[in-house]
Parts: structure tokens; C-alpha cells; sequence
């Protein structure tokens, strides 16, 4: 038998497919996983534990889905934002943006509850407000209620599923406390609709694009001054002007008028079937100016309102209809490109490109009848031969547009010459097809999903070839986006990691580091269930914060005491530093407590009939069920993390450690010792599988155990409970609340040659 002592310096592999299983000859064997679980790699090549969730609040309604859109004003302002069906809510600093303070007078112990305030309140029935610092019935603070039955200084409590809150039993009230409600406005979306929602940010208003919705800009002017409406555009855009015989007459010409306008004809009129009730909102072209339709009489007359003055009120030929209606569609694409607004592909023009005059985001002024300027807006349809709709656009060096059918680059003939309505140059440049998400731009890179929502892209330029190529980045992963994926994200900081939601409710992560080779795919599974499979992930977003990192938000969809509720929670950012043990943050929709030594921690509510793990004062502690939104610890603390658990889990890929007579794949083979090296750990288990696990220890007899110990930076020798065997796997689990990252893995083993 041979005996040779091996070496795993790395896990920049990542989670292998399983096709790979014998591909022990290929570079990236050696540093990938069979299996990487809620762990997370570093560019330098270590696996980490993820952190866990913060659980930040509810969503607007349980009962649909929600989609997280951030919004980035500056760099020390940033937001949140949920899009619910018909309403959004807004985040900031890992926190509800809530309106301004409301003084209670008095709450009745009865039920329901009913609050009185000192003035006139000005809420509605169905508002949702938190309530803080009730002196007496504490029950109330740092609770969510929704209003009901409310007179104009009274109000009832209720809870997000419209049960009244029976404050019969609760302590009376003394004085004090204060309302404030969580912060939203509406929205036309429907729950349908919230992820094909497309979107561009330009300082403090965001563009957004649906096919079946007009363009609308969201601004901000405050924490709590938001507005959402419909773009005005000017002068256009427009489909091609009239070229058949039919006129337009209008009754009056000039601007603020209203005018009745007759077709001699519907011949070139919505392809001939003249004007529809959905034409209403529509604009018409006519000789100099145009109108907005108000109304529709008949499908050759129409009523409107005039915009800019139409230069006549004689029948002439010359007229063009809107491209944007809902006759015609809305875009359902949006970027900005050199100092212009870009807008693509609505339903009757899925291959048109529309640029807005330069600098003047909304002006869609393409100077038909005048001399063309090179700032003039364009329209651009991408000549193809097939009808495939575009599904994104990324500003690179060049203008990145994704179709259904192949990937695009436009540019003014050159990446250093701004396009121009005489010098838009749009070349063909792969041939792969793009499913209908957002794509990222990542450095000098261009990330899209292929159609069929499985295989991640990397379109980026090449100078041998003196053009751009997309080589795909699942290759070697292929299983990990099995199922399709519904979102991505990009988190710049600190480890440089694409988020993508996976149709099962997994979080994908790639960690991305092309300079250093670094593609490393891993998956992430949330603490706590949904029905009787795992909790589900269903949109991601990321922002950058205050501290200079980025934080990755989530919305989770849970079981919880046998009713659905999805919670918006982030991801706790990584510590480098994990040497103070009460900061360790492992569980996955944690509250945390600090202040004086209690046994008695409450604000559970959002856990309610949950057995949930804690870590108290840095050291673990007997798991718990939440009852009546609280736990009892069996020892006092004064820094409490509470939440739901998660399992971490490395699998090595079989050891290919060479024997006496070549490789030693499906040879018989014995690990019996392996030596972890660890980066600021604690409480770690290794082993042959998932059922021979064997705990690392890392606390002595000088050590209380009531409290916690510090992390362990080393090498730990680990007596390896493997049998004689084929395989070779080396499993590092982490179930506890408590740091875990993996340096190295040094197995020694003895394989059998004959």
C-alpha cells in the first residue's frame, strides 16, 4: 500500500457538476467541491461560512410576491426598495422608512385595543404603523399593527392578517408612547408584473419599463417624498410617417387646444383597422406639431388635446402615430448611453433601439422635418432575419444589446466617437440569445442569462479576435442554475459575488474574479421551512452603504406557525475580524438583543412557533420555541442573537493523491488523518460523510461554558474516521451559530495498487 500526504490549497473551483466526476485531469478538479453549502468563497481561494439574515420586516401583503430594485441617490444615500402588487416600500440603513411621529394619549386594555392620540392622526384604516415607547402597556412597543375602525384622534389595532389585537390581558397603560407608519406609496404594477420590470437611475429619478405599462420616472426629494409617474415625453417618438393617400384633418391647431382631428381612411392606421379605444393616451404627429389622443369617436376620428402647435387645420398627409401606446406596447427596456435615454423593444417593434436627444432624457425630437443634428434623437431598428425581441442593454464601452436571438454592439464607428443619427453603427457580435432579465455590467464585462434562463454568459472583448465573445460561465456547473434563474445581482464588495435567484428558491453565488481566474459557484439555503421543503428566495438586490461595502438584501418566504409570510432581510456583513465572539452573526432572520442581563428575550413575533438557535454572550445555547413572540434563556445575557439555523457543508471532490502505481481514482483507498487549516473558527466538524462526523474541539477545561471562546487561526489535526473505500470524500459541516473559514485541507492516506 502506498501512503502519500495530500494537498487542497484552494476552493476557486467552486461547486463542480456532477458530469465531472471524472474529470480528475482537468486544472479545476483539484480546487473544486462536490458540494459547497451556505459557504461562500474568497478571491484568494479560502471557503467561508455565509453570514446569516437580518430580519428587517415583513413585506407590504404575505400572501403575493414582492421584488427588490435598488435605488442609489449618492453614495452615502442609498435605498431599498419593494415592489409589492400595487404599492412600494422603501428601505434604508437596514431599516422601514417610517413617516413622522404620532403622540399616543392613551390605549384601552380591551379587545381590541384602541389607541388614542393627542391630535388628529391623519391615518387610514389599513395603514400599517409601529409603535414605540409605551410607558405601562409595553406589549405595544417595537410591534407592527395595522389601523382600524379609526375616528380622527382613535384608532383600533389589528394584526397584518386583520385579527384584533386583544389587549385585555396586557399591563395598563401609564403614559407616552409614539405612532409612526411605515412609509409607501402606489403604484400601478401588479404582482404579475413586478419582475419584468426594467429599470435606469440617473441621480435622483429612476426610470422603469414594462411592455404593458407606460414609461414612468420615480423620484426622490426626501426620505419620505417619493413620486411615481408617467413620463411626458416630447415630440415622440413616432413609427414612420404616413406614406398612403389617407389625410388628417384637425378642427383647431394650436397648443392647449382641443382638437377633433378626421381620417379620410384607416388605411395606415393600426395596419389598417383605424384607431382603437386603446390609442386613448396616444400621441399623433401631424405636419409641425403633435396632439395627445383624449378620446377615440370612431376608427377615423379621434379627439385631442394639442401639444405643440400643428402648423394647420387643413387636411394634409403628413402625420405619424405614437410608437408608444397600449395599441403598440411600451418599451420594455431602458439604459442610459452617452448622454442619452435608450429605450428598446416595445411589442410592435421588439428590434427598436430609441435614443433620446442627447442630454434631454425625455426628448424624443428626431428633427424630421428640419436639418439633423448630431444631438438629435434617433430611432433604430436592428435589421435581422428573424424577429427577435431585445431583452437588455448594458453601457460598456460600448452599447451592449442582448436579443432573443444574439448580442449586439452599437457605437458611433468607433469606441471612442459618440453615435450620431448619421454615424449609429450596430454590429452582430455573438450568436447565443438572451433570456428577458436585466444583465450586469461588471467591469469591461457584460453578464447575461441565455434563453433558456440556465447558462450565465460573459460577453466581453477580445482582441485577437478584434470583437466581442461570450464564453459561458456554468460550464463546469452546469446543475447549479438548474431550474431556470428569475434575478441577478452584483455585490462589488467585498468579495466581488454575483447573486442570482434560482427558480427553486435557492440563492446562487458566483464568486467573480477574472483577473485571478476566479469563477467559484456556490448555493445558499435559508434558515427555516416552506411547507415541507426549504425556506424559498425569491428576489435579491444589492446596495452600497454608508461603510463603503454592499449590502445584499433578500426577500425569504417561510412557513411560519402554518401561515406563509415572506420577510425582507439582508445579509450580515462578513467580519474579517471575527475576534469578538458577540458579534458573530450565523442565523438567519435574527433580531439581536444588547443591554442589561436578562433571561427573558421578547419581539419574536416574526418566529412565532419556531425552534430557534442563539448565541448568547459569544457562547451557544440549548436551541429554543418562540411563544407569544418571546424565549426564556436557561442563563442570563446581555448580547443575544436569536434566529433560525443553517447548515454550512464543504464536500471535497475525490482525492486524487497519485499512488504507488498512477492515479489512486477507483482504487481502495484510506484517509485516516486529515489537518484543517482554519482561519478565525470555531466548532467545526470533519469527516468521511454526513453520518461520521467528528467535532473539532476548541475548548479546554479552562473554559467556561457559559461562555464563549476565541476563534482559532491554525491547523488542527483531525484522527480521520474514514474505512477503506473508493472514494476519498472529505466533508467540514458547521451547524452551530459560530465562524467557519477553511484555508486548506491536508489529507494523508494509504491507497491499495492492488
Amino acid at each position: 500500500m502506498g501512503r502519500v500526504a495530500a494537498q487542497i490549497t484552494n476552493f476557486t473551483g467552486g461547486e463542480l457538476s456532477p458530469r465531472l466526476d471524472g474529470r480528475n485531469d482537468l486544472g479545476k478538479y483539484s480546487s473544486g467541491c462536490k458540494t459547497l453549502e451556505n459557504m461562500m468563497i474568497f478571491p484568494h481561494g479560502s471557503a467561508a461560512r455565509r453570514s446569516g439574515t437580518q430580519f428587517v420586516a415583513e413585506t407590504y401583503n404575505s400572501a403575493s410576491k414582492s421584488r427588490l430594485i435598488p435605488f442609489e441617490f449618492s453614495t452615502i444615500q442609498t435605498y431599498m426598495l419593494e415592489f409589492a402588487d400595487g404599492y412600494i416600500r422603501f428601505y434604508r440603513n437596514g431599516g422601514s422608512i417610517l413617516e413622522s411621529d404620532i403622540t399616543i394619549s392613551g390605549a384601552t386594555q380591551a379587545d381590541p385595543v384602541v389607541i388614542t392620540t393627542s391630535s388628529a392622526h391623519g391615518l387610514n384604516n389599513e395603514d400599517e404603523v409601529l409603535i414605540t415607547d409605551v410607558v405601562g402597556m409595553t406589549e405595544l412597543n417595537n410591534k407592527r399593527f395595522l389601523v382600524a375602525n379609526k375616528t380622527s384622534t382613535t384608532f383600533e389595532l389589528q394584526d397584518k392578517d386583520g385579527n384584533d389585537i386583544d389587549g385585555s390581558g396586557f399591563t395598563a397603560y401609564t403614559s407616552g408612547g409614539t405612532i409612526n407608519r411605515v412609509y409607501e406609496i402606489a403604484s400601478p404594477y401588479a404582482e404579475a408584473d413586478l419582475f419584468d420590470i426594467k429599470y435606469a437611475q440617473s441621480a435622483d429619478t429612476m426610470y422603469l419599463t414594462h411592455p404593458d405599462y407606460t414609461v414612468r420616472k420615480l423620484t426622490r426629494t426626501g426620505h419620505t417624498s417619493w413620486s411615481l409617474t408617467e413620463v411626458d415625453f416630447t415630440n415622440g417618438p413616432f413609427l414612420d410617417h404616413n406614406v398612403e393617400s389617407t389625410t388628417a384633418n384637425p378642427s383647431h391647431k394650436s397648443v392647449g387646444q382641443t382638437t377633433t382631428v378626421t381620417f379620410s381612411s384607416t388605411t395606415g392606421i393600426n395596419g389598417g383597422d383605424g384607431f382603437l379605444s386603446t390609442d386613448v393616451g396616444r400621441l399623433v404627429h401631424i405636419k409641425d406639431g403633435h396632439l395627445e389622443i383624449t378620446s377615440v369617436t370612431s376608427t377615423t376620428v379621434i379627439v385631442g388635446t394639442v401639444i405643440q402647435d400643428l402648423g394647420t387645420t387643413n387636411a394634409v398627409t403628413d402625420f405619424a402615430l405614437g410608437s408608444f401606446s397600449d395599441t403598440t406596447g411600451y418599451p420594455s427596456c431602458v439604459t442610459f448611453f452617452e448622454q442619452r435615454l435608450v429605450f428598446a423593444a416595445t411589442k410592435d417593434q421588439p428590434q427598436t433601439l430609441f435614443f433620446s436627444k442627447s442630454g434631454d432624457y425625455e426628448n424624443m425630437d428626431d428633427a424630421y422635418h428640419d436639418t439633423v443634428a448630431d444631438d438629435d434623437a434617433i430611432v433604430y431598428t436592428i435589421a435581422s432575419n428573424q424577429v427577435n425581441a431585445i431583452r437588455f442593454m448594458t453601457a460598456t464601452r460600448t452599447l451592449i444589446v442582448g436579443t432573443a436571438g444574439g448580442e449586439f454592439s452599437v457605437s458611433g464607428g468607433g469606441t471612442d466617437i459618440a453615435i450620431t443619427p448619421t454615424n449609429i453603427l450596430i454590429k452582430k457580435q455573438s450568436n447565443h440569445g438572451a433570456a428577458n432579465l436585466d444583465a450586469l455590467a461588471v467591469g469591461n464585462v457584460t453578464l447575461f442569462m441565455q434563453r433558456a434562463k440556465r447558462k450565465m454568459r460573459e460577453l466581453a472583448y477580445n482582441f485577437d479576435v478584434d470583437g466581442y465573445v461570450a464564453p459561458d460561465l456554468t460550464i463546469l456547473s452546469e446543475h447549479i442554475t438548474e431550474g431556470g434563474i428569475t434575478q441577478m445581482a452584483y455585490q462589488q464588495e467585498p468579495n466581488q459575488i454575483i447573486w442570482l435567484v434560482r427558480n427553486d428558491g435557492q440563492l446562487i453565488g458566483l464568486t467573480y474574479q477574472r483577473e485571478q481566474e476566479v469563477v467559484a459557484w456556490h448555493r445558499h439555503i435559508f434558515g427555516g421551512t416552506f411547507s415541507s421543503g426549504d425556506a424559498v428566495c425569491e428576489s435579491v438586490a444589492v446596495i452600497p452603504t454608508d461603510e463603503d461595502e454592499y449590502q445584499v438584501y433578500v426577500i425569504i418566504k417561510r412557513t411560519i406557525d402554518g401561515v406563509t409570510r415572506r420577510y425582507v432581510e439582508y445579509l450580515n456583513d462578513f467580519d474579517f475580524d471575527q475576534t469578538d465572539n458577540t458579534s458573530f452573526n450565523f442565523l438567519d432572520s435574527q433580531l439581536t438583543y444588547s443591554g442589561s442581563a436578562t433571561t427573558t428575550i421578547s419581539g419574536l413575533e416574526h418566529l412565532e412557533g419556531e425552534t430557534v438557535s442563539i448565541l448568547a454572550d459569544g457562547a451557544t445555547h440549548p436551541d429554543k420555541t418562540v411563544s407569544s413572540g418571546s424565549i426564556s434563556l436557561d442563563r442570563s445575557a446581555s448580547d443575544v442573537k436569536i434566529g433560525l439555523p443553517y447548515t454550512s457543508l464543504l464536500q471535497t471532490t475525490r482525492i486524487d493523491a497519485g499512488a504507488d502505481n498512477g492515479t489512486s481514482q477507483g482504487k481502495i483507498k484510506r484517509i485516516y488523518e486529515v489537518t484543517v487549516r482554519l482561519y478565525e473558527s470555531i466548532g467545526v466538524e470533519v469527516g468521511p460523510d454526513l453520518n461520521n462526523m467528528e467535532r473539532i474541539p476548541f475548548r479546554s477545561s479552562a473554559n467556561n461554558m457559559d461562555q464563549g471562546i476565541s476563534v482559532f487561526t491554525g491547523d488542527k489535526d483531525i484522527e480521520f474516521r474514514g474505512n477503506y473505500e473508493t472514494d476519498g470524500f472529505i466533508f467540514v459541516r458547521q451547524t452551530q451559530p459560530l465562524p467557519l473559514t477553511v484555508l486548506a485541507l491536508y489529507p494523508e492516506l494509504q491507497t491499495n495498487d492492488g
